[in-house]
C-alpha cells in the first residue's frame, strides 16, 4: 500500500487524455481514465482494475471476454464461442451502461441496443485495460453509468515480437509487432494479425438444419503509428488501425442471417504541450464501421442482407494544471455520429451532434484527498444534460482508508430508438428521454499484514429505463421510458504473497431489481467468486484462475415472455503455464475450462467446453 507515500510528482505529471496514457504504461501503477489526468493508482477513489500486457500473455487470454470475465463485478453473457455477440454488465447495470473507450475515445455503437461490441475488438490490439467501476458520466457523457473501459493500443518500448498459437476448434492466430525508434525523437510502429476458428454449433438443439454447422471466426487486423517529440514542450503522434472480422452465427430460421462481416478502419493524431504546471492535448479521431449481416444460403449481396454503416468523428481539448497539492482538469469533446442502416428495399440515415464541457478536480490536504467532476453535454437531438460527482477519502491511520462517493450519470438513446427503423418496423419516438442514475458508494481498504484488500458497498438508482414494446396489431415496434432500477452491491477485493504464491481474490454480492414488480434483473449473478494463482517454479510461470458464478435469470417478463428462465450456477477453472527456452523464445500452453463443464450464459447457446492452446513467441 502507498498511500502515505504518495509522489506528488508522479501525481501531477499530468496528461490529459487517455490517448496518452501510452507514455507511461510501462509503470504499472499510474493511470488516466479515472480522471482525465495521470495519477497513481492508488490515489484513485474509484475501484479500478488495470490489465497489462505481460497479463493477457501470462493468462494466456485469447478475447476480451477471457479478460473481463476475471475481473471484480463483471458478468457476462456470450452466445457462443470467440467472436460472437457478448454483452458485459458492470456492476448489474445494464451491458448498454458501460462505456468503451478506445485509447481514450468512444468506440463507435452502429447497433439500436446502443451497446458497444467490445467483443470485435482483437485482442492483439490491447497492450493495457483499465477498468473503472462505477458511474462516470460526469468526465466522459453518456454511456458511463456502470463503469468505464478504456483499451490502449500501443505500447512505446521499442522493441518487437512474433508469436503464433494453434488450440481447440481448429484455432490459429498469427500476430507481430515492431517498434522502432528512428532517431532520438521518432518512434515508428508497425503490427499486424490474424486469427482463425471453426469454432463449434453454438445452437445445437436449433431445428432448422443451416443452424447445424459450425459458428467460426476470421479476423484480419493491422495497426500503424508514428510518434515523434518535436522539443521539450511539443510532441505528437499520428496513427491508424483497422481490422475486418467474419462471424458465423445462428438465426434460427430458414434462409435466416447467419452471417456476419465487420469492418473497421480508425485514424487518430494528437498533439501534446507541457509547460511546467500546465498541460495541453488536442486530439481527433475518425472511425468507420460496416457491419453486415446476411444469410449464409443466399450471400452477402442477396435478399436480406443489412448493413449499418457508422461514421463516428471526435474532437477532443484537454488542458491540466497542477494547483496546490493536486490537479485541475478543464476540456471540450465535440463528437458526430453519421449511420445509414438499409436493406435491401428501405434505408434510414441519422444524424447527431454532441458537444461536452467538463472540469475535473483532485487535491491532497494531509491525510483527505478530495475529488470532483463536473459536465454538460449539450445533443442536438435531446437537448442539455449535466452530470456531476464529488468523493473524499481519509487515511484515518497509517495504511488504511475510508472513502465516500455520489455520482449522476446518463444514457443516450440511441439514433434508431428516437428516429425508428423501417427495416426492423420500429417507429419513432422523438420523445425518449435518457436514462439516468444516481449512485451513493462507501469504501474501505487498506493493508493488513500482507493482505491488501479493498471492501466497497454500493446503491444505484436508474431512471428513464428505455424499454421495446410491440404492437400485435400494426406489427410495429417502438421504444418509451417506462421503468426504473434499484441497483446494491458489496465487493471485496484482496491479494497477498505466501512465499512464491500469488493470491488475487474477489468476493461480490448483487442484487439488482426492477422497480416495478421487484424482479431480479436478467444475467446478472448474485453471487460471484474469484481466485487466481500465480507462481514460479523451475523456471515455469504458472497461473490458475478459478470463477463462480451463482443462479441468474435468462430474461425479464415483459410481453414475449410471462415468467423468468433461470439459469444454473456454474464455475470455471483455467490453467496456464510458459517457460522461457531462451531469453528471447517462450512457449505457453493453456487448458480453458479444465473440468469441462457444460454451462450456458445465454439460454440454447453453447458455450465451448474443455479447450487446449499452445503458443510460441520470439521477441527482439
Amino acid at each position: 500500500m502507498m498511500i502515505k507515500k504518495l509522489s506528488l510528482v508522479t501525481a501531477v505529471s499530468v496528461t490529459a487524455f487517455s490517448a496518452w496514457a501510452q507514455d507511461s504504461n510501462s509503470d504499472d501503477t499510474l493511470i488516466v481514465t479515472a480522471n482525465r489526468f495521470q495519477q497513481p493508482v492508488n490515489t484513485v477513489l474509484a475501484p479500478t482494475s488495470i490489465v497489462t500486457r505481460e497479463d493477457i500473455d501470462k493468462w494466456q487470454a485469447k478475447s476480451l471476454v477471457d479478460v473481463m470475465r476475471r475481473l471484480p463485478g463483471v458478468d457476462i453473457a456470450v452466445s457462443g464461442g470467440i467472436g460472437q455477440n457478448s454483452d458485459i454488465y458492470i456492476r448489474g447495470a445494464e451491458s448498454r451502461h458501460t462505456l468503451v473507450l478506445v485509447d481514450g475515445i468512444p468506440l463507435a455503437k452502429s447497433g439500436i441496443a446502443g451497446t458497444a461490441d467490445f467483443s470485435q475488438i482483437p485482442l492483439s490490439l490491447v497492450q493495457r485495460i483499465e477498468l473503472i467501476r462505477g458511474p462516470r458520466s460526469a468526465v466522459y457523457g453518456a454511456d458511463a453509468i456502470g463503469g468505464v473501459i478504456n483499451v490502449i493500443t500501443q505500447n512505446n518500448t521499442p522493441g518487437g515480437q512474433i508469436q503464433a498459437s494453434i488450440g481447440s476448434n481448429h484455432f490459429q492466430q498469427y500476430d507481430g509487432s515492431v517498434r522502432q525508434q528512428v532517431g532520438d525523437k521518432t518512434l515508428v510502429t508497425v503490427a499486424g494479425a490474424f486469427e482463425d476458428t471453426k469454432g463449434f454449433n453454438v445452437r445445437p438443439d436449433s431445428p432448422y438444419s443451416v443452424d447445424s454447422d459450425r459458428d467460426g471466426f476470421r479476423n484480419k487486423t493491422f495497426w500503424a503509428g508514428v510518434n515523434h517529440t518535436f522539443n521539450d514542450q511539443f510532441s505528437g503522434f499520428a496513427r491508424g488501425y483497422g481490422y475486418s472480422n467474419k462471424t458465423g452465427y445462428d438465426a434460427g430460421y430458414r434462409d435466416g442471417g447467419d452471417e456476419r462481416q465487420l469492418y473497421n478502419h480508425t485514424y487518430e493524431t494528437g498533439l501534446n504541450f507541457t509547460n511546467g504546471i500546465y498541460s495541453s492535448v488536442l486530439t481527433g479521431s475518425y472511425q468507420r464501421y460496416k457491419d453486415y449481416n446476411y444469410a449464409s444460403t443466399l450471400g452477402l449481396y442477396n435478399v436480406g442482407t443489412s448493413l449499418d454503416d457508422m461514421t463516428q468523428r471526435n474532437l477532443q481539448w484537454g488542458n491540466s494544471f497542477v494547483v496546490g497539492q493536486g490537479t485541475i482538469s478543464a476540456g471540450i469533446d465535440w463528437q458526430q455520429q453519421e449511420l445509414t442502416s438499409s436493406d435491401t428495399f428501405t434505408a434510414d440515415t441519422y444524424k447527431r451532434d454532441n458537444t461536452g464541457y467538463y472540469l475535473t478536480a483532485q487535491q491532497h490536504v494531509k491525510t483527505v484527498t478530495l475529488e470532483a467532476s463536473a459536465r454538460g453535454d449539450d445533443n442536438d437531438q435531446f437537448g442539455w444534460n449535466g452530470t456531476w460527482q464529488t468523493a473524499a477519502g481519509w487515511e484515518f491511520v497509517p495504511d488504511y482508508r475510508v472513502t465516500l462517493s455520489y455520482g449522476t450519470g446518463f444514457q443516450a438513446p440511441t439514433l434508431g430508438q428516437m428516429y425508428g427503423q423501417k427495416r426492423l418496423s420500429i417507429i419513432p419516438n422523438p420523445d425518449l428521454d435518457p436514462e439516468k442514475s444516481q449512485q451513493w458508494e462507501i469504501g474501505f481498504e487498506g493493508q493488513t499484514g500482507p493482505l491488501n484488500w479493498q471492501l466497497s458497498a454500493y446503491r444505484n438508482k436508474i431512471d428513464n429505463l428505455i424499454t421495446y414494446y410491440y404492437d400485435d396489431d400494426t406489427w410495429q415496434g417502438t421504444y418509451y421510458n417506462i421503468q426504473s432500477a434499484t441497483i446494491k452491491g458489496i465487493e471485496w477485493t484482496g491479494s497477498f504473497d505466501t512465499g512464491i504464491f500469488s493470491h488475487q481474490i474477489t468476493l461480490g454480492y448483487l442484487d439488482p431489481r426492477r422497480d416495478q414488480d421487484d424482479e431480479v434483473l436478467a444475467h446478472r449473478s448474485k453471487q460471484q467468486y474469484k481466485y487466481q494463482l500465480d507462481w514460479n517454479m523451475f523456471g515455469f510461470d504458472m497461473d490458475v484462475a478459478y470463477q463462480y458464478f451463482s443462479k441468474s435469470f435468462n430474461n425479464n417478463t415483459n410481453q414475449f415472455a410471462s415468467t423468468q428462465r433461470r439459469m444454473p450456477s456454474y464455475s470455471l477453472v483455467d490453467i496456464a503455464a510458459s517457460y522461457p527456452i531462451t531469453s528471447h523464445l517462450t512457449v505457453r500452453g493453456r487448458i480453458a475450462n479444465l473440468f469441462d463443464k457444460d454451462y450456458e450464459t445465454v439460454y440454447g447457446y453453447q458455450t465451448p467446453g474443455r479447450e487446449y492452446y499452445l503458443t510460441g513467441s520470439y521477441t527482439f
